[in-house]
């Protein structure tokens, strides 16, 4: 029993759309496959140069994601640990919260530096000696770009001091900070702070700075395969109805040889 012809176009039609479906996606995954790898590049360039000084307010303008991020950059001045704000925070040592502390920089304007990583525990700054207080410091780290709106499905709530993502603007000013830099410095250490080691938690400085990912997921090229099969297998199983379609039609209309008349 074969499909009626409207059933046989709807087959098809519905065929042709995944086959197009199949293939966007895949090309699409090509598509951030190449974006990813641009990415792991331009990050391991960046944040494995040598430092240079943090963008001045001169800089401010031209800073983008493309053209800094990542950038390995130190920075001088003191820091203002009663302004902290504590950013909630899921890292490879646990779920907590990073400590965004201001800076101001012997030039007088101010910047935010992701100190680390602190665990619930140590919340609190008076559970964690800060060895860095009441004196300048020198800050080596990553620049990053400002993270606007909330992360782990929540949006940031200022007036309650409740932050999911680095919103640069809105801590600032939250914080009543003048002058400030529109991004971010990861802290790879300050010269108080101790580089991450193996010693039990107890024994830790906190906050515990060099947490920033820098590497990055790439399946892109299994998933881009993935689509393009499916699409290779829409199409094969269009190719095999259409040619049962043929053959039931051959089959109700065999084709007969014409006899030959005698002489």
């Amino acid at each position: 029993m074969t499909a009626s012809r409207p059933a046989r176009w709807i087959i098809a039609v519905g065929g042709l759309a995944l086959f197009a479906a199949f293939v966007s996606l895949g090309v699409w995954q090509v598509q951030r496959m190449a974006w990813k790898h641009a990415l792991i590049e331009r990050v391991s360039t960046r944040a494995e140069a040598p430092p240079v000084p943090a963008p001045p307010p001169a800089a401010w303008p031209a800073i983008g994601r493309e053209s800094d991020e990542y950038r390995r950059v130190t920075v001088r001045g003191m820091l203002h640990g009663g302004q902290e704000a504590l950013v909630q925070a899921s890292t490879a040592i646990g779920a907590g919260f990073w400590v965004l502390t201001p800076l101001t920089t012997d030039e007088g304007w101010t910047v935010l530096v992701n100190r680390g990583f602190v665990d619930a525990a140590h919340r609190d700054p008076a559970t964690r000696p800060d060895p860095a207080r009441g004196g300048p410091v020198t800050v080596t780290g990553l620049l990053r770009i400002t993270e606007p709106g909330g992360g782990f499905l929540r949006d940031n709530a200022p007036s309650d001091d409740r932050w999911y993502s680095r919103d640069v603007a809105a801590i600032t000013l939250a914080r009543g900070l003048a002058h400030a830099a529109p991004y971010f410095i990861d802290a790879f250490s300050t010269t108080a702070v101790r580089p991450v080691d193996t010693a039990p938690a107890a024994a830790r400085p906190w906050p515990v700075p060099g947490l920033t990912v820098l590497r990055f997921h790439d399946t892109h090229l299994v998933y881009a395969l993935t689509w393009f099969t499916l699409a290779l297998m829409v199409a094969a199983a269009g190719g095999y109805l259409r040619w049962q379609s043929g053959r039931a039609a051959r089959d109700r209309h065999p084709i007969v040889p014409e006899r030959g008349h005698s002489a």
